[in-house]
């Protein structure tokens, strides 16, 4: 039985164009009704190119993904950061949210998946700032100190699933005594990998921990009769950020002010 509900699904997904299906009808939605640009947040008005790397797509659309971090992204911009390094860039929502606020500003996007770095690619174009958004592949320690080290106020942005373990390590990278990093962290890929790297950067920086919200489905906005006649799990996964448990970020300032 379970074996033919299974083809039974796998023809309807055939037969079924995307857009009419549960995640591609509120997909399609929110790119239709925003025009594809971001609502809300930090990067507010930027243009999407449609697809997500590796995450939820519509929470970015909709502007509260990771909103948790909005706060500090405003402060980075305040800051006025020369060089923004993103590791883990995936299609470029920071990466290119970052090049909009900060003009002046230049951009090494690090992102080891091809498919992810066309459309990282792709994002920039629409955004017009492929002469600041430098794109590269995998970040190993000595990319990330060659990228930093000319920088007089660096800011990294790390997610890049449970490699920030190796990545960010101030014997390796010695530039990172002066930078400001925002790391999502991975503990369930590596256990107690959160309180190693808090321990790590004590001593030069103020460590805060920021942990990850709920989402709810009264947050997708456009109410169809679509919507109405979904279950309320589908809302719920549709602004959701898909993560397997319950996440958290270190936010990392050096302690000398630079």
């Amino acid at each position: 039985m379970v074996f033919a509900d299974s083809r039974f699904a796998n023809f309807l997904r055939k037969v079924i164009p995307s857009r009419y299906r549960p995640f591609g009808y509120l997909q399609h939605t929110a790119m239709l009704r925003s025009s594809g640009r971001v609502m809300a947040g930090p990067f507010t008005s930027m243009q999407h190119v449609g697809q997500s790397a590796g995450s939820a797509m519509i929470p970015k659309i909709l502007g509260i993904y990771e909103r948790e971090l909005a706060s500090l992204v405003d402060a980075a911009v305040a800051d006025q950061p020369d060089i923004i390094v993103d590791a883990g860039a995936a299609e470029g929502y920071y990466a290119v949210g970052f090049a909009l606020r900060l003009p002046q500003a230049r951009v090494i996007a690090f992102e080891m998946e091809p498919a992810a770095r066309d459309l990282l690619a792709a994002m920039s174009r629409l955004n017009k700032v492929t002469d600041r958004v430098e794109i590269r592949g995998k970040c190993e320690p000595s990319d990330l100190q060659g990228a930093i080290e000319p920088a007089r106020r660096p800011l990294v942005v790390c997610d890049v699933e449970g490699y920030e373990d190796k990545l960010l390590d101030p014997v390796a990278v010695p530039a990172l005594c002066r930078a400001s990093v925002i790391v999502e962290t991975h503990d369930f890929v590596d256990r107690g990998i959160t309180d190693r790297l808090a321990r790590r950067f004590t001593a030069t920086h103020r460590v805060q921990t920021i942990w990850q919200q709920e989402r709810s489905g009264s947050e997708f906005p456009w109410k169809t009769l679509y919507t109405r006649c979904l279950p309320g799990r589908y809302l719920d996964w549709s602004v959701s950020e898909w993560r397997p448990e319950r996440m958290c970020w270190l936010h990392m300032v050096p302690l000398d002010g630079r």
